[in-house]
């Protein structure tokens, strides 16, 4: 079933081939694209197997087509973390776009160089602290700036109108910023927002409009109805946290992670 629903746009499904182009070829040598690039991008030989296992609720294949990512373009990932969504963006731009890490300082950036020095696909992923650094990335050269559960963390410490702004300096005239984060129902007390890690949508568009961008629309392909948005630990009681550890993990394992909004906002073309 196609859970892709885009608002005000079309969004053709994936078919995906049982052995995908990128799998059958050294990831360190250049290569002839493939047919579908996202596909084997996700298919990639180097990604680690508890990763893999995780896109089926992760969904990067329909998550990356819905945002336009292309092998030809410059993307920034901010705040790529241990690097789950870097396995597949760094192979599929690696031949013919760049791909800049947007890495907020401290232990996540020399966790994050450890991650790089893992394998020599990853050679030509350009390394850039946040906010210290950002400059470095050259106004109006990004087609798309990603982000995936990381907002909240930015309004949980009152840095994201901060970083907005960041990401539409750095992205030229018409480029995508993609978000996806925790979803918290629209009827909840906004308090929640700043310690549950959920965000409701409406925040997250403020956020963005106020940047100065332009919402272009939403996928459900990350949404989980079976995720109430209420736990006595926030999100991080679903998995893969599981905070409550084995006190009813079952029930929680059952749960999936987190159901998620997927937002596309767009810089006005000049």
């Amino acid at each position: 079933m196609n859970r892709l629903v885009p608002l005000g746009l079309a969004i053709a499904g994936l078919a995906l081939p049982a052995v995908p182009l990128l799998a059958q070829q050294d990831p360190h040598a250049g290569h002839k694209m493939a047919a579908d690039p996202i596909v084997a991008a996700v298919a990639a030989p180097t990604r680690k197997p508890a990763n893999v296992a995780r896109d089926t609720y992760r969904h990067p294949a329909e998550t990356l087509a819905f945002f336009g990512v292309t092998p030809m373009q410059t993307v920034v990932e901010y705040a790529p973390s241990g690097g789950w969504y870097s396995e597949i963006l760094a192979p599929l731009v690696r031949d013919y776009g760049t791909f800049y890490a947007l890495q907020p300082s401290g232990s996540y950036l020399d966790g994050y160089k450890s991650f790089l020095a893992s394998n020599p696909v990853y050679d030509q992923v350009k390394l850039v602290a946040f906010p210290e650094e950002s400059a470095s990335i050259p106004a109006g050269s990004v087609d798309t700036v990603l982000t995936f559960r990381n907002v909240h963390n930015l309004v949980m410490s009152n840095k994201a109108a901060e970083a907005f702004k960041s990401f539409y300096t750095m992205l030229k005239p018409g480029g995508t910023l993609g978000v996806v984060d925790h979803r918290l129902p629209e009827d909840r007390d906004s308090a929640a927002e700043m310690k549950s890690g959920y965000l409701k949508v409406s925040t997250v568009r403020k956020l963005a409009e106020d940047a100065g961008f332009e919402y272009v629309g939403a996928s459900e392909v990350n949404a989980n109805p079976k995720d109430s948005a209420n736990w006595d630990k926030g999100v991080w009681t679903l998995p893969p946290v599981l905070r409550n550890k084995d006190v009813d993990k079952d029930k929680y394992l059952a749960i999936g992670e987190s159901d998620r909004m997927t937002l596309k906002f767009r810089k006005p073309a000049a």
